[in-house]
């Protein structure tokens, strides 16, 4: 009785693993179920595959496309308006020489004696000095620059002093220069 309940087990067993596999074999295919991501296709000579691509679009070949800052507002200009200064009348005792004077620099109010060496810097292109003026504010110069009430221009610097030319007009309304050296005041 053993030996029949083992084999009805046995063939029951079977019957219903054939039962299972029978409907999953079958000669014709679904064409329906496409293979998984990570699975490759099989490689079919002169076959269209059925997925639409999107085409591929470059900025490179796409048209340049033309900005217009027409109707914009400049992002450098000043918020305020700019207003000229209203234009004075000088009074009757002030002549137009020594309102030029007021527009000058600092550097441009004294007489071109009065000033101080107090160092030179030597450098590789150029030198440059720095002088002191009668109120005790010091500049930096170089070659170049304006100095002086007199429309002098320093013409030299050297390690012992500072050459100055003034342009000036003399009695008789010639142009003539004078040449003023500023030196560096000695160490104690």
């Amino acid at each position: 009785m053993r030996k029949n309940r083992n084999s009805s087990l046995l063939a029951a067993a079977l019957l219903l693993a054939l039962a299972l596999a029978l409907p999953g074999c079958s000669k014709t295919e679904d064409k329906s179920q496409t293979p998984a991501p990570n699975q490759a296709a099989p490689a079919k000579s002169g076959a269209v595959p059925n997925a639409k691509v999107q085409k591929q679009i470059s900025s490179a070949s796409a048209p340049p496309v033309s900005l217009d800052f027409h109707n914009r507002t400049d992002p450098f200009k000043p918020y305020a308006p700019v207003v000229a200064a209203p234009q004075v009348p000088a009074p009757k005792g002030e002549s137009v020489a020594s309102r030029v004077a007021s527009d000058q620099l600092p550097i441009q109010s004294f007489e071109v004696s009065r000033f101080k060496v107090s160092g030179i810097v030597a450098g590789l292109k150029e030198n440059r000095a720095l002088i002191v003026d009668p109120n005790g504010k010091g500049y930096v110069v170089q070659q170049g620059m304006q100095i002086g009430n007199s429309n002098g221009r320093i013409t030299r610097i050297t390690p012992s002093g500072i050459e100055v030319v003034e342009s000036f007009k003399d009695e008789q309304g010639k142009s003539r220069k004078r040449t003023i050296v500023l030196t560096l005041a000695k160490k104690r």
